[in-house]
């Protein structure tokens, strides 16, 4: 009998090893797993503060292209009457032409890198904040662990959970779908992803482009109320964005196929007044020649 309860004493301290290894075990996967959520934190921050000095540089590098740019189209405006003083001058005026298409190429080469910057700073901060996300939620997991309140299959569970969190689509991405479908002249799809786009990621660097889509996904369906909303919110809530002259003259173009010609010759006029030397003016300028 003395035996028979030694080895019930064994057999208990036995399983009570197993149970404290598995729960260490079950305890140090979310540690584990906090660790390398920080690292990949530190790295993606790191990594933004990169980009964001190199956004700022090209930044800077993009104003004085456009302050030489200035100078030499003021050079070029004012070398007309020097023209006719001066024959020799139009070799000069020549090379202030050339040099100023120089500066526009660069000028657009630029902004077309800032953009890209742009939207992988948008991607990063999606990321960053997934990340702490992340961080917070393993370290309260951790620290249920380590007080001893929580039991082994809710260790084993939180350890899992990370795994099976569903991945946030990055901005670019989504951008790039809804794009991509309005394209292809899926105009209902594209119309619900800029949409989605412009609520989920309202600061991100594309978010006037994406209202400007969706205006002209209404254009081409052909509801021109709605269009003429969208485009509205494109002047309202992004004033300095690229896309306000194409959105006012979007504008007009709505109004003019609603047969509402004052207000479809108010918005030509307003392009062709605030935004002169533009494609758009040029555009509003022939439209309204045709309009009776």
């Amino acid at each position: 009998m003395i035996r028979t309860g030694y080895r019930e004493i064994a057999m208990t301290i036995k399983q009570l090893f197993s149970i404290t290894g598995i729960f260490l075990l079950a305890a140090c996967a979310p540690q584990a797993e906090l660790v390398k959520t920080r690292t990949d934190l530190n790295d993606m921050r790191q990594d933004t503060k990169t980009t964001k000095a190199r956004l700022a540089e090209l930044q800077k590098n993009d104003q004085d292209i456009q302050k030489r740019l200035d100078v030499l189209e003021s050079n070029a405006r004012g070398s007309s009457d020097v023209q006719k003083a001066m024959a020799d001058y139009g070799a000069k005026s020549d090379q202030l032409g050339t040099d100023i298409q120089l500066l526009q190429g660069k000028l657009e080469e630029n902004n077309f890198r800032i953009a890209e910057i742009s939207q992988k700073l948008d991607d990063k901060s999606v990321k960053i904040a997934e990340l702490s996300a992340r961080v917070e939620d393993l370290e309260s997991k951790v620290k249920l662990m380590s007080t001893g309140t929580g039991s082994i299959a809710a260790a084993q569970s939180v350890t899992g959970s990370g795994k099976s969190a569903s991945k946030t689509i990055e901005p670019s991405e989504a951008y790039r779908q809804a794009k991509s479908d309005y394209d292809k002249g899926n105009f209902d799809l594209a119309l619900e992803g800029f949409q989605n786009y412009v609520a989920q990621f309202p600061d991100s660097s594309q978010a006037d482009a994406a209202q400007y889509w969706a205006g002209e996904c209404y254009y081409s369906k052909k509801s021109f109320a709605n269009a003429i909303e969208a485009f509205s919110k494109v002047i309202k809530n992004y004033p300095r964005s690229e896309k306000v002259p194409g959105a006012k003259l979007k504008i007009g173009f709505s109004y003019l196929n609603e047969k509402n010609y004052s207000k479809a010759k108010e918005y030509l006029n307003r392009v062709i007044k605030e935004h002169p030397n533009t494609t758009e003016a040029q555009i509003a300028k022939d439209k309204i020649r045709k309009i009776k």
